[in-house]
């Protein structure tokens, strides 16, 4: 009998800790008591073993109405009164594990910690024109999510040794590369099959898009990528780093690519600072080498300055929301909602000191169509950048732009802010059923009535500005006008924006001379050698310039 009760308690012991195991093995949680994932597993593991308990403790009875316990009910019948007493304390533990959890949660929540929610972000009220400064064009990102994954498969699809074998993962991060926007994103495997085929090679590379031209490739390594969500077993990165810091709580891992294009899982982990799962901020990242497996842990603020995804967008929008909401406690956010502001629906990105920030505006809480400003967040650093500026609403300003093009049927992005002739402007690109960029469309966030649309970024601007100087808010200096004359040294033919244009170079001046070909027809007369007389204006790069008889 005894040894029956000593292979009943190891059979027992052995079957919980497979179950254990397996769940562990699967879901991942955090050993962490601030990890609601950690409790869940601890019911979880506590269930299964009254589980178990009850099928190596109980047997079945033929009728209801006999037994120890009030699973009698149910036909159950325990062998002992002492394993119903066992199996009342195993499900009394559960209970009090549970109720811990769900008195933690309210403990954590808003309800009780107004304050302390609304302290978590530090907002700064700056000045627009001082911070944001009139960019490049060729800097301005024309692509949102939806367009670049268009891009991005039409572009594997030409891969013919690839394609069968991976697919594009949908994560495409944005981030600053080399001074320019892109979006990034490794491939992935097909199937699980195509992942036993290809596993001892890896993953052959990742796509980049260019944000700003459109232009998108497979940028192909030397050595696969190893480390992967599609990757299974001890290589899923999620298994990687959970076996590595079994204590962190990490949010949504991105993916990037430092300055020599090395792919790299970006894991932040998770803080709580309000109660045991509230007021959630990020206190530690960890970089994984996406190749090599290779893992740096860093505290936040000491991450590299490559990295731009440390915090995501949406936990940023959220603490916004709490800063703006709770200013006077949870009820009145409820309530009467005196002074309370919140996000707007939506948000975009901006590169501004070589990091990406997230934009969006702030509106009051209630069912207005306007903002009364926008803020910048700093996806490294949290930093915080709050501008008065009332104005349109960014869902008012698409459906304006949208109205411009209704007989086309084009949807506009999420505006983008920019700083046109000192003018807060929103920017946006307008998009085909296809998803595919084809043209553009700014306003003034103040004076939004009025939209300029154009086929190309410069065309959009021009027109733009033409129609704010019109409306006297822009005042447009005109510029001089100068002539030149001399010999062609090289004419060179290319497409800007899907224009042609010649640049021209002649003796008598150092300068480069662009020509527009849709409205200057004439140019394509002229070769090296002719005598030409130019009509131009200055400019950084080139002078725009125009032929005269």
């Amino acid at each position: 009998m005894k040894n029956w009760k000593a292979k009943t308690i190891i059979a027992g012991t052995i079957l919980l800790l497979i179950v254990a195991s397996v769940y562990y093995y699967i879901a991942l949680p955090a050993i962490n008591i601030h990890s609601p994932g950690f409790w869940k597993f601890i019911i979880v593991v506590l269930v299964a073993a009254m589980i178990i308990y009850l099928l190596f403790q109980t047997r079945f009875t033929q009728s209801a109405g006999s037994g120890y316990f009030s699973a009698d009910r149910f036909g159950i019948e325990f062998k002992t009164p002492q394993s119903a007493k066992i199996f009342k304390i195993m499900a009394a533990v559960c209970i009090v594990v549970a109720a811990v959890f769900a008195i933690g949660s309210l403990l954590s929540s808003k309800i009780i910690n107004a304050s302390k929610y609304q302290k978590l972000l530090d907002v700064e009220t700056r000045s627009f024109k001082d911070d944001i400064k009139e960019v490049s064009y060729d800097q301005i990102p024309i692509l949102d999510k939806d367009s670049a994954e268009t891009i991005g498969n039409r572009v594997m699809g030409t891969m013919v040794d690839l394609v069968s074998q991976f697919e594009v993962n949908d994560m495409y991060t944005q981030i600053n590369y080399k001074n320019k926007p892109v979006r990034v994103s490794p491939l992935q495997y097909g199937s699980l099959i195509k992942w036993l085929t290809n596993k001892s090679d890896g993953i052959p590379g990742y796509i980049r898009i260019d944000m700003t031209t459109q232009q998108a490739e497979v940028v192909r390594l030397e050595k696969g990528i190893r480390y992967s969500t599609s990757d299974h077993f001890g290589r899923n990165i999620y298994r990687h780093l959970r076996f590595a810091y079994p204590t962190y709580m990490f949010d949504d891992i991105r993916f990037e690519i430092d300055d020599d294009g090395t792919p790299y899982w970006i894991c932040p982990a998770k803080k709580y600072n309000v109660g045991l799962f509230g007021g959630v901020t990020v206190g530690r990242v960890v970089l994984c080498n996406a190749v090599t497996g290779q893992m740096q842990d860093y505290d936040v603020s000491e991450v590299p300055q490559w990295v731009d995804k440390v915090y995501s967008a949406d936990m940023l929008i959220n603490l916004y929301d709490y800063y703006g909401t709770l200013k006077h406690g949870f009820l009145n956010s409820v309530l009467r909602q005196k002074d309370c502001v919140k996000t707007t629906d939506g948000y975009n990105y901006i590169a501004l000191d070589d990091d990406v920030w997230v934009y969006t505006g702030i509106t009051s809480v209630g069912q207005d169509k306007s903002n009364v400003g926008f803020v910048l967040m700093n996806q490294r650093t949290m930093e915080t950048r709050y501008y008065e500026i009332s104005g349109a609403e960014e869902n008012s300003a698409m459906s304006s732009a949208e109205g411009k093009v209704q007989h086309l049927n084009y949807t506009a992005t999420f505006p983008l802010l920019l700083n046109v002739g000192g003018e807060p402007t929103y920017f946006m690109a307008l998009k085909d059923s296809a998803g595919l960029v084809k043209s553009y469309a700014m306003l003034n966030i103040e004076k939004y009535q009025n939209v300029a649309i154009g086929e190309t970024v410069s065309e959009c601007e021009a027109n733009y500005i033409k129609m704010m100087s019109q409306s006297g808010v822009i005042t447009q200096e005109k510029q001089e006008e100068k002539n030149i004359s001399g010999t062609i040294t090289k004419i060179i033919q290319t497409v800007v924006d899907g224009n042609s244009h010649f640049y021209i170079t002649i003796d008598s001046s150092d300068a480069i001379f662009d020509v527009n070909v849709i409205e200057n027809p004439e140019i394509i007369k002229y070769n090296v050698g002719d005598v030409i007389k130019l009509s131009y204006t200055e400019n950084d790069k080139t002078n725009d310039a125009k032929p005269v008889k």
